[in-house]
């Protein structure tokens, strides 16, 4: 639904797929940066790995999340779209809107 808002506004975009090509513990401390939220509000919480690992009751610091998240990339939300310094989860779709 994303790539098909993304096209319909006539942007020029490249998709990652982090399944494909892993995201280093940088590239995704950055990404979370330009999301300007908090690692924790990245991760899917509906996701088996979230109920297995108990992420819910753990304290764990931003550091140790982003390396769950690399370590087991289903927790990471998606998609996420990315322009300049900027990046918005690109659900609902209309979220792009705002870096177009």
């Amino acid at each position: 639904m994303t790539i098909g808002r993304l096209k319909e506004q006539g942007a020029a975009f490249e998709t990652i797929n982090y399944y494909e090509k892993p995201l280093s513990f940088d590239e995704l401390r950055k990404l979370v940066d330009k999301l300007g939220i908090a690692p924790r509000d990245l991760l899917r919480k509906g996701e088996r790995v979230y109920r297995d690992l108990k992420l819910a009751h753990r304290e764990l610091t931003d550091d140790e999340i982003i390396q769950l998240m690399i370590e087991n990339p289903d927790l990471i939300q998606r998609p996420i779209v990315v322009k300049g310094n900027k990046a918005v989860l690109g659900r609902p779709p209309e979220n792009v809107d705002d870096l177009l």
